[in-house]
């Protein structure tokens, strides 16, 4: 007999998480999120992902509640398509920090994401985008500063991403923060920011508090979220320093990891 959802809000990253690797969401965990969703439980889409890379995949799940994007950056109104809150990066500090980390590693390839519901994603030579989502070519690094920013993304040559997260982190972490949200993605953000202060503002629009939460994720840029969240799931195939923190760990994200856990919790 079901004792009741004991979370009145699900915490959901994207990229690894809830989406398989084909960016779908499989009907058992729509099946699972819906059955959370009748005993009154919230869900929140919370992705490092800007709102113009995550909008047509929450028009895709009929998804029309608050999302989090941009690292924590933007809060966004899926029914209404509307930006609630956007934080941008100091375009100042972010040279300077990206002065003192190159200082540090050598020549970075760049990319960055611009404020706004259509915010172009900007990408130097060099720089690897991994999936086929839209970006526009930037010629002239000088154009990086030519409009407000939400995040700078960095690659190096020869560099694992744990190694340059670290030498940013070393390097330029009194000036932005550093996150690793993927394969290849690494972060630099507004001094501070991250996935909890952004799901905090989200889950206060709902009346809803930490101790109300359980999150789920995959990378080290879903800590914070996990230290702020009443419950923590790493999933199978989540990053041993992410894996370290969680309060479990759940199946990966291709056999319904949100699922098992949903599942078991509505008894």
């Amino acid at each position: 007999m079901s004792t009741g959802f004991p979370y009145k809000l699900i915490a959901t990253d994207l990229d690894g998480t809830l989406l398989r690797s084909d960016e779908s969401v499989s009907p058992r965990t729509r099946t699972a999120l819906a059955a959370a969703a009748e005993t009154g439980a919230a869900h929140i889409v919370v992705t490092g992902r800007g709102v113009p890379w995550t909008r047509h995949i929450l028009d895709d799940l009929g998804y029309e509640g608050l999302a989090v994007c941009g690292q924590g950056a933007q809060v966004y109104d899926a029914g209404e398509h509307r930006l609630l809150t956007s934080v941008t990066l100091d375009r100042q500090l972010a040279g300077v920090a990206l002065a003192k980390i190159e200082a540090e590693v050598g020549p970075l390839y760049l990319a960055a994401s611009r404020d706004g519901l259509d915010g172009e994603v900007l990408v130097g030579d060099g720089y690897a985008v991994t999936g086929s989502l839209p970006s526009t070519p930037l010629s002239d690094v000088s154009e990086l500063w030519a409009a407000p920013l939400n995040k700078i993304y960095i690659q190096h040559p020869t560099l694992t991403d744990d190694q340059l997260a670290e030498a940013a982190q070393r390097a330029a972490g009194g000036f932005v923060s550093v996150a690793m949200a993927g394969a290849g993605i690494v972060e630099l953000l507004p001094l501070g920011l991250s996935k909890a202060t952004g799901l905090s503002l989200a889950a206060r629009r709902l009346g809803l508090k930490s101790a109300d939460t359980i999150a789920f994720g995959d990378m080290p840029n879903d800590i914070a979220m996990f230290a702020w969240a009443a419950h923590s799931v790493a999933m199978a195939n989540a990053h041993e320093e992410l894996k370290a923190v969680a309060d479990e760990v759940t199946s990966s994200n291709e056999e319904d990891g949100i699922a098992v856990v949903l599942e078991r919790l509505l008894g």
